[in-house]
């Protein structure tokens, strides 16, 4: 019973990590949102790639990665080239101004943290780094593979 609390409890602070998200979100520069900050990231971290495989990664429908991407494209931080096994797909790669950007969200994101956290020991950011890094390995990457729905039961009539 202690274990079933404290489970519920784990679920209440991991739906609490939305607001740790938006606070991280507002301490990006104004012209690139979190949706624009989750492509350069993503790129900078897979290398070049083609909108589906980002809108996997993303955990998006096509229609916002496109936006995102138009975003991105527009301030000249990424470039769409035509994918030369399928010319109708796009490759999509980090410009060096991607890349520069890409430090400038890092830098943010990371004054923030170090603000937020000035009162954890060093200590203490590691053992947090430590475990979410196992819960988020006990997941496995859910992004790329949905679980299995449950066959939906079926209904037979008498012969």
């Amino acid at each position: 019973m202690a274990a079933q609390r404290q489970y519920e409890e784990l679920a209440r602070q991991l739906s609490a990590i939305g607001a740790v998200k938006r606070g991280l979100a507002r301490s990006l520069p104004h012209d690139c949102p979190a949706g624009s900050a989750a492509v350069l990231t993503l790129l900078g971290r897979y290398g070049e790639m083609r909108m589906s495989r980002l809108a996997e990664l993303l955990a998006v429908d096509m229609s916002v990665t496109s936006r995102h991407v138009a975003h991105v494209a527009d301030r000249g931080w990424i470039e769409r080239s035509p994918d030369p096994a399928d010319r109708r797909s796009r490759i999509l790669r980090l410009t060096p101004a991607g890349e520069r950007q890409i430090e400038v969200l890092s830098d943010a994101t990371t004054r923030l943290l170090a603000e937020r956290m000035s009162d954890w020991s060093d200590a203490e950011v590691g053992q947090l780094i430590t475990l979410m890094a196992r819960l988020r390995d006990s997941f496995g990457d859910c992004r790329a593979t949905a679980a299995p729905r449950p066959a939906a039961p079926t209904t037979r009539t008498p012969a």
